[in-house]
């Protein structure tokens, strides 16, 4: 089994919200550029990489509202009880998640993106799956193991510091073999680097160890 590689699909674009020229206006004044023609499905998993500094949510943030598309995004579930913030949080897509319990949020997510697509609505989940800004082992299983389960395209998203373009072009389906998925993960992004290309954790599934080390980390 291998993956396959799925195309943009410009006429997308006119079923979703046009994008905020606001959100492109501020890239462009910053130095960014866009690289971006539309998204395979109208439902999948966005995965981010690398994930090397704090500037990578707002760039996020403003690549969701520049291109238009409706993407959530998972969050520690104690940021979303603080007032104002927790709302705000929302509002962008933010969904809360209990540490201890992510296998019942990949499951619920994995739903959620199953009845949408029955209900032909847009819903995407953008997720860093390196999960820390910090070197880590490997990638954390769970938005991948989303994207397998609800049988869902994953578009790989990157913001390459050195050339300031945030990359929204590269979209696949995966098979569900780990190995095959992940070496066409490292293909995409083998040339890409985050503003501190040093923490760019590898491109492998991290080990149930390291995977219980992240649940009992403060």
């Amino acid at each position: 089994m291998t993956p396959e590689r799925l195309p943009a699909r410009p006429e997308l674009c006119r079923t979703q919200a046009p994008g905020s020229r606001m959100a492109r206006g501020l890239l462009a004044l910053f130095g960014w550029r866009l690289a971006f023609a539309g998204f395979p499905a109208r439902q999948g998993v966005i995965l981010v990489y690398p994930h090397t500094s704090n500037w990578d949510f707002p760039l996020g943030v403003l690549t969701k509202w520049a291109t238009g598309v409706r993407a959530h995004y998972w969050g520690k579930d104690s940021l979303f009880r603080i007032p104002l913030l927790g709302r705000w949080m929302r509002w962008i897509g933010g969904i809360p998640v209990d540490r201890a319990n992510r296998s019942g949020v990949v499951a619920s997510t994995a739903e959620q993106l199953r009845q949408a697509r029955e209900r032909g609505e847009d819903w995407w989940l953008a997720v860093a799956p390196e999960g820390t800004r910090a070197l880590g082992t490997g990638w954390r299983s769970g938005a991948y193991q989303v994207a397998v389960q609800a049988r869902a395209p994953i578009a790989l998203v990157s913001f390459d510091f050195p050339s300031r373009t945030i990359r929204v072009q590269d979209f696949m389906q995966p098979c569900g073999n780990v190995e095959a998925d992940f070496a066409f993960f490292r293909e995409v992004f083998k040339d890409m680097r985050g503003y501190r290309p040093e923490l760019a954790s590898p491109i492998r599934l991290k080990g149930p160890k390291d995977e219980r080390s992240d649940l009992e980390a403060p």
